[in-house]
C-alpha cells in the first residue's frame, strides 16, 4: 500500500497545472509502469472522475486506490495526491509575502502561465485520440467547448445533451442497418 501512496505522492509532486496536467504522468505510472489499470479503463476513469464532484486528480486516485486495496487504498492514494500540494501551498503561504512585490517573481509567474496551458492542452489531445475523436466527430467537442466557454452553458447540460445525442445517433444508425 505504501507503493500506492508513493506513486500518487510523486504524481502530485511533479505535476503543475492541475488534474489534466497529471494525466500523462498518471498514465505513465499507473498504466504503463505499474499496470494497475489499462488504457481503456483509464479513459473511463477520467470520464467518471470528471463527472464526480471534487478534485479531478483526487477522484482518479480514489478510484485506483479503491480498486487496488479497497477503502485503505483509496485513503492512501488520496493522501498521496493532496499532500504535495498542501506542503507546497503551506510553504508558499509562509514565504510569499516576502516575494510578492518582487519583479523577478512576477516575471517568472508570467512565464509559467503559457507552460501550464500547454500542460493542460497536451492531455486533452491525447484523450481525444483515446476517445477516437476524428475528422467526422471533431465538431462535438468543439461545439461543447464553445457552448461552455462562450455561451456559459453548464457542463452538466452539455454532457447530458451529448449523451442523449449519442443515444439518438446510435438508434438512427442501428435502424439503417
Amino acid at each position: 500500500m505504501f507503493e500506492l501512496f508513493r506513486t500518487f505522492f510523486q504524481i502530485g509532486l511533479f505535476t503543475i497545472g492541475g488534474g489534466y496536467a497529471m494525466i500523462p504522468l498518471i498514465e505513465a505510472k499507473v498504466v504503463d509502469e505499474k499496470r494497475w489499470v489499462g488504457h481503456e479503463e483509464l479513459l473511463d476513469l477520467i470520464a467518471v472522475a470528471q463527472s464526480c464532484p471534487g478534485i479531478f486528480a483526487v477522484n482518479i486516485g480514489i478510484f485506483i486506490g479503491y480498486k487496488r486495496y479497497g477503502i485503505r487504498g483509496a485513503i492512501c492514494s488520496t493522501l498521496g495526491t493532496v499532500l504535495p500540494s498542501f506542503i507546497i501551498i503551506l510553504a508558499i503561504a509562509l514565504t510569499f509575502r516576502h516575494f510578492r512585490d518582487n519583479i523577478i517573481v512576477e516575471r517568472i509567474f508570467r512565464g509559467i502561465r503559457p507552460a501550464v496551458v500547454a500542460l493542460i492542452a497536451a492531455p486533452v489531445f491525447k484523450i481525444g485520440r483515446m476517445a477516437k475523436v476524428n475528422i467526422y466527430n471533431i465538431w462535438i467537442p468543439i461545439v461543447a467547448a464553445l457552448l461552455i466557454w462562450l455561451m456559459g452553458f453548464s457542463p452538466i447540460y452539455v454532457v447530458l445533451l451529448a449523451g442523449i445525442g449519442g443515444y439518438v445517433y446510435g438508434q438512427i444508425k442501428e435502424d439503417r442497418l
